[in-house]
C-alpha cells in the first residue's frame, strides 16, 4: 500500500516511478478520489463541532426557559445527528473507495532497479561453479524419476489431476531430506569462508505456521485482491454460511424482500453481499476483504491455501509496534504451498517445475528501513549458499522494473543450472517490499528516542523452493545408468545412502 502523503506531496516522482514499471500515471486519480474524502471530512468537522455548539447553546435556552429557542435548536440538532450519519456512511465509502484504488497499484521500484519492460530487460550479477560435463545425453528430471520408478505423475493425475506427483521410496526421502538440510542451514549457520564474501549466514528463527490464512493475511502480503485467481479457497459450510450469511443481512441491512423467496445465482450473491456489507458495517463484523462474517459470536471463514510461507510468517508482525533494538527478525519454514498457476496455461506441463502443490523453504526478514537494503543481500546470500555447498551451478540476476513482482521494490533471482533442459531456471526469488506490505499490515516499530512510530521493512526469499532443488539434484547428479549421485550435503540426511539405483 503506498502512503497517500507521498502522493501528495511529489505526485510527479509517484508517477514516474510508476512510468519506469512501463504503467500510467494515476497521481491525479489518486489526488481527485483523496480531496473528495478530504473535503467531505471538513465538512463532517463543521457539522460535528456545530452540533456541539448546539447542544451546549439548548442547555443555556432552557436556563433562561426561552422554549421556543431550545426548540429551534433541539431541531437543528437532530438534523445535524442525521446529517452527520450519512456523511459518516458516506466517508466509509469514499475510504474503501481509495484504499481499493491504492490497493491496485504496485510497489515503485528502487532507483537502481533496471528499467526494462520484461524478462529480457534483466541483468545478471554474478555466476558459481561450473556446468557439469556429461559423457552422454542428460536427461531431464521426469526421464530419470520415472526410470527409477519413483516419480508418478500418472498416479497423481488419477487422484488430483494435472499439476500433481507422487513421490517414493528414495526420491521422497531425498525432498525431505534437501528441506532438513536447508532449514538447519539457515537455522545454524555459519559463517562464509570465502574472504571476498564474508556475510554470515543463519539466525533464522525456524517456524512451523498455519497452512490456511484469512483473507486479511494474503491482503498484507498483497496477494489479494490482485492475485485471487491464482490462490486455492476453502470455503467450509458453504451452504449454510451463504444462507446464514443472507438472512443476516435481510435482518440487518434494510432489505425489503426476503431471500426464501427470490432465486439467486451465486454471482449475484456475491453482488448483493459486497452491496449489503458496506450498508450493514456498523453491524457486520468482518475481514479487511469481507469473507469474515460474525453471526451471534461464530463465525464462518473463507480461508485461503498460502501460496508461500511468506504469507503467515510475514503476518507475524501485522498490527504489531516493535521495538527497534528487537530488529531485524529472521523467520524461516518449510512448508506445502499452493497455487492455481492461473497464469501458466500450456507453461512447464511436464514434470515438477510448476505445480499445483510443492514445498518449499521460505526465508522473512523484518527489518527497520536503514537496515533493509543489507539484510537483501545477505539473504540473497543464503540463499546462494544452499546451492554451494550442493555443489550447483548457478547465477544471480537482479530483475528489471517490468519483471518484478507486484509488492517489490526490488529483487534477486537466482537461477539454478539444468543440464537436461539446457538452461538456468528460477529456484529462489528474494525481494525487498519496503514498507508497502507493512502499511497493509499496519506493522510499525518505535525508534530509541522517538515518541513517533515508522513502518517496518519486509522482505521474502525462497531459501529455496525444495522440488526445484530436487529437479536440480537429479540432472546434476545423474549417471549414464540411470542412477543419481547424493551429494556429500546430504548423505548424513540420506542415513549414509550414496546413491539412488533404479
Amino acid at each position: 500500500m503506498h502512503d497517500i502523503r507521498s502522493i501528495r506531496e511529489a505526485p510527479a516522482a509517484f508517477d514516474e516511478g510508476l512510468k519506469r514499471r512501463g504503467l500510467e500515471p494515476v497521481s491525479a486519480e489518486v489526488l481527485k478520489r483523496d480531496a473528495e474524502l478530504r473535503a467531505l471530512l471538513t465538512r463532517l468537522q463543521t457539522a460535528q463541532a456545530r452540533r456541539n455548539e448546539a447542544s451546549k447553546l439548548i442547555g443555556q435556552a432552557k436556563a433562561k426557559k426561552d422554549d421556543a429557542q431550545a426548540q429551534a435548536l433541539m431541531a437543528e440538532v437532530a438534523g445535524l445527528k442525521d446529517q452527520i450519519q450519512k456523511g459518516e456512511e458516506e466517508e466509509r465509502r469514499l475510504q474503501a473507495a481509495v484504499n481499493e484504488f491504492l490497493a491496485g497499484i504496485p510497489n515503485l521500484p528502487a532507483d537502481d532497479v533496471p528499467v526494462g519492460a520484461d524478462e529480457h530487460a534483466n541483468v545478471e550479477i554474478r555466476r558459481w561453479g561450473e556446468k557439469p560435463k556429461f559423457d552422454f545425453k542428460p536427461k531431464e528430471h521426469f526421464d530419470l524419476g520415472e526410470g527409477l520408478r519413483q516419480m508418478d505423475f500418472e498416479a497423481a493425475a488419477r487422484m488430483s489431476g494435472a499439476r500433481f506427483v507422487v513421490l517414493k521410496g528414495h526420491l521422497a526421502r531425498l525432498e525431505r531430506a534437501i528441506a532438513q538440510f536447508m532449514l538447519d542451514l539457515h537455522t545454524e549457520g555459519a559463517r562464509e569462508n570465502n574472504p571476498t564474501e564474508r556475510i554470515e549466514i543463519g539466525g533464522y528463527t525456524e517456524v512451523s505456521p498455519p497452512l490456511l490464512v484469512r483473507d486479511r493475511a494474503l491482503y498484507g502480503t498483497s496477494q489479494l485482491p490482485k492475485f485471487e485467481e491464482d490462490l486455492f479457497f476453502t470455503d467450509p459450510r458453504e451452504s449454510n454460511w451463504l444462507a446464514d450469511t443472507m438472512n443476516f443481512i435481510v435482518a440487518n441491512a434494510g432489505f425489503e424482500n426476503h431471500l426464501d423467496d427470490i432465486i439467486y445465482t451465486r454471482k449475484e450473491v456475491v453482488g448483493v453481499m459486497r452491496t449489503a456489507l458496506q450498508n450493514a458495517a456498523s453491524v457486520l463484523q468482518f475481514s479487511d476483504m469481507g469473507s469474515t462474517l460474525d453471526f451471534e459470536g461464530e463465525q464462518r471463514l473463507r480461508y485461503g491455501l498460502i501460496p508461500t510461507a511468506e504469507v503467515p510468517l510475514t503476518n507475524l508482525v501485522r498490527e504489531q509496534i516493535l521495538d527497534e533494538k528487537q530488529l531485524p527478525f529472521r523467520f524461516t519454514a518449510f512448508t506445502p504451498c499452493f497455487r492455481a498457476e492461473a497464469g501458466a496455461a500450456g507453461k512447464d506441463t511436464r514434470g515438477m517445475i510448476r505445480m499445483h502443490q510443492f514445498s518449499k523453504v521460505e526465508l522473512v526478514s523484518i527489518t527497520t528501513p536503514d537496515q533493509s537494503a543489507a539484510e537483501h543481500e545477505r539473504m540473497t546470500a543464503c540463499a546462494q549458499e544452499v546451492l554451494k555447498r550442493l555443489g550447483l551451478h548457478h547465477r544471480v540476476i537482479v530483475l528489471s522494473t517490468g519483471d518484478m513482482g507486484f509488492a517489490a521494490r526490488k529483487t534477486y533471482d537466482i537461477e539454478v543450472w539444468l543440464p537436461g533442459q539446457d538452461g538456468f531456471r528460477e529456484i529462489s526469488s528474494c525481494s525487498n517490499c519496503g514498507d508497502f506490505q507493512a502499511r497493509r499490515m499496519n506493522a510499525r516499530f518505535r525508534a530509541q528516542a522517538e515518541k513517533n512510530t515508522r513502518f517496518v521493512h519486509t522482505l521474502n526469499g525462497s531459501g529455496l523452493a525444495v522440488g526445484r532443488t530436487l529437479v536440480a539434484v537429479l540432472e546434476n547428479y545423474q549417471q549414464a545408468d540411470g542412477s543419481i549421485l547424493i551429494p556429500d550435503a546430504l548423505k548424513l540426511y540420506m542415513g549414509g545412502l550414496d546413491r539412488i539405483a533404479p
